[in-house]
C-alpha cells in the first residue's frame, strides 16, 4: 500500500520513471504520449532539456533561497523584466507565487488592497463566471464556478456573483453572428455590476480561453473589448486568469493579446515554468503598484516561496527557450495543425459537437446528438472512461464532465508541448481516434 494520499484512494497510479520530449515512461516500461504537456498544459517545452537541468544546477550552487522580506534575488529580477517586456500595456510589476491557485488568491487580495489603498473599502465584492475554473484553494474556489470541486466546500467559500460564460456552441442564439454573441454575453456584467452596485464591485476575473471546465472555450470577437469597457466604465479591476491558457499556449505571449485587451492583473502558472519547478506570478498594473506605493507602501500579502530563487532560474530559462526557438509562434502553426487533424478525424463524426480552441490548446465537446447536441447521460462517465482507454493506448489527454452545468456534458482537452514534432501531433489524433471508437464501442454507441 502507498503511503501517498492519491487523488483516487481505489487504486495506486502507474509510477513515471522518466520523461523525454512528449514521452512519459513509466516503471513497467510503458511509454505514453503526453498529449496535454504533463497532464495539465504545464509542460510547454517538454520533458527532460538538460538546459533546465543544468540551469537549476547553477543555481542551487550560488543561492537556494532566500526570504522576500529581506532579500530579492537576480532570477527573480530578470524573469520579472522579461515577462513586463512582452507584455500589455499599462502592467509593470510581477508578483510571485508558486502556482495558479496562489496566483489567483494574490491577484484577488491585490485588488481588495487597491480599493483599500483608495480609501473605497466598500468595494470588495468580486464577480465570476459559471463554468469556470480558477484553483483549488478557497479563494479561487469561491470565484470559480465549476460546480462539482465547489460543493463539498460550499460552506467555507465567499459570496460572489456568477454570470453565464462566453460559451459560443451552446450559448449563440441562431442566426447570431459571433460578434453579435460576444457583446451580449458581456451585457451580463454590466447588469450584474449594477445589480450589486458599482460602488461595491472590486474586480470581475475570467479565463480568455476557459480550459478545464469548458474543454478551451475562447472569448469570441468583441466579447473581452466589451468587458474591458464595461470594466473602466464603472471602476471595476479586470482580472484575467491564463493560469492554463498563457505563456505562449494559445500561439500569443499572452492569451488577451490575441483579443486585443490589457487587463489591470494577469494570473500566470503552468507553462511559465514549465514544469521544472513549481511557480505562479500575477502581472500587475501601474496604478495598482503606483496606489499601494502612495499609501501604505506595503503588501497586505505574501507566501513562504514567492520569489524562490531556483524557480525563478528555471522558469527564466524556460521563458529564454521559447523566445530564442520561436515557441510561440510553433505553438500557433503546430495549433494549425492539429485543429486540421482533429477536423478532419472528427469534423463529421457523430459524437463531437465541436472543436474549439486556440493555438495549442484544443478541446473536443462529445455529444449523444450531433444534430439537438444533447449531451450523454452523466451515469455514462464518459469522459473517465475515455481517460482510461486512452492511457491504455498509449496517450495522456484530459478529459473532464459536467461540461454543460457541472453535471451533463462531456469534454476532451489536448494541451501539446511547443516543441512536439509533425509526427507526434498526427499520432496524437490517430491514438485519440483510436480511443474514442473503443470507448464508443464499450458502451454500444460505436
Amino acid at each position: 500500500m502507498s503511503a501517498v494520499l492519491h487523488r483516487g484512494l481505489a487504486r495506486t497510479p502507474p509510477v513515471a520513471v522518466e520523461a523525454k520530449g512528449l514521452w512519459v515512461r513509466e516503471a513497467s516500461g510503458k511509454a505514453y504520449l503526453d498529449a496535454v504537456s504533463g497532464g495539465a498544459a504545464v509542460s510547454a517545452i517538454g520533458h527532460g532539456d538538460p538546459r533546465l537541468a543544468a540551469a537549476i544546477a547553477a543555481q542551487l550552487e550560488k543561492l537556494a533561497y532566500a526570504h522576500t522580506s529581506f532579500f530579492t534575488s537576480e532570477p527573480a529580477e530578470e524573469l520579472a523584466e522579461h515577462l513586463i517586456a512582452k507584455a500589455p500595456a499599462g502592467l509593470s510589476k510581477v508578483l510571485y507565487a508558486s502556482g495558479g491557485s496562489e496566483a489567483v488568491e494574490a491577484a484577488l487580495k491585490l485588488a481588495r488592497q487597491y480599493w483599500l489603498e483608495r480609501g473605497r473599502p466598500e468595494k470588495a465584492r468580486v464577480i465570476a463566471r459559471r463554468q469556470s475554473y480558477h484553483g483549488a484553494t478557497l479563494g479561487a474556489l469561491s470565484v470559480g464556478g465549476n460546480l462539482p470541486r465547489r460543493e463539498a466546500y460550499a460552506p467555507m467559500l465567499f459570496d460572489v456573483t456568477l454570470i453565464e460564460p462566453c460559451y459560443a456552441y451552446r450559448l449563440r442564439r441562431p442566426g447570431e453572428s459571433d460578434r453579435e454573441y460576444g457583446l451580449r454575453a458581456a451585457s451580463e456584467l454590466e447588469l450584474a455590476i449594477l445589480a450589486a452596485g458599482p460602488e461595491n464591485v472590486a474586480a470581475f476575473i475570467a479565463e480568455p480561453v476557459v480550459g478545464a471546465t469548458l474543454g478551451c472555450a475562447p472569448a469570441v470577437e468583441g466579447y473581452l473589448k466589451r468587458i474591458r469597457q464595461i470594466c473602466d466604465r464603472y471602476e471595476v479591476l479586470l482580472i484575467l486568469d491564463e493560469v492554463m491558457c498563457g505563456m505562449g499556449r494559445t500561439g500569443y505571449a499572452y492569451a488577451c493579446e490575441e483579443d486585443g485587451v490589457a487587463p489591470d492583473l494577469i494570473a500566470l502558472a503552468k507553462g511559465l515554468g514549465g514544469g521544472y519547478q513549481p511557480i505562479g506570478a500575477v502581472l500587475v498594473h501601474e496604478r495598482i503598484a503606483e496606489a499601494i506605493a502612495a499609501g501604505s507602501g506595503a503588501l497586505r500579502h505574501g507566501f513562504t516561496y514567492m520569489g524562490h530563487p531556483v524557480a525563478c532560474a528555471a522558469a527564466l530559462q524556460v521563458q529564454k527557450i521559447i523566445a530564442e526557438e520561436g515557441l510561440v509562434a510553433r505553438a500557433r502553426e503546430l495549433g494549425a495543425r492539429l485543429r486540421r487533424g482533429l477536423e478532419a478525424a472528427f469534423g463529421q463524426h457523430p459524437h463531437v459537437g465541436d472543436i474549439r480552441g486556440r493555438g495549442l490548446f484544443l478541446g473536443l465537446e462529445l455529444v449523444a446528438d450531433r444534430d439537438s447536441k444533447a449531451p450523454f447521460d452523466p451515469e455514462l462517465a464518459l469522459h473517465a472512461r475515455l481517460k482510461a482507454k486512452a492511457m491504455e493506448n498509449g496517450l495522456m489527454v484530459y478529459p473532464s464532465g459536467g461540461t454543460i452545468d457541472g453535471r451533463s456534458g462531456d469534454h476532451v482537452l489536448l494541451a501539446p508541448a511547443y516543441t512536439a514534432r509533425e509526427t507526434e501531433i498526427e499520432e496524437i489524433v490517430a491514438r485519440l481516434e483510436a480511443s474514442l471508437d473503443a470507448t464508443l464501442k464499450e458502451i454500444g454507441r460505436g
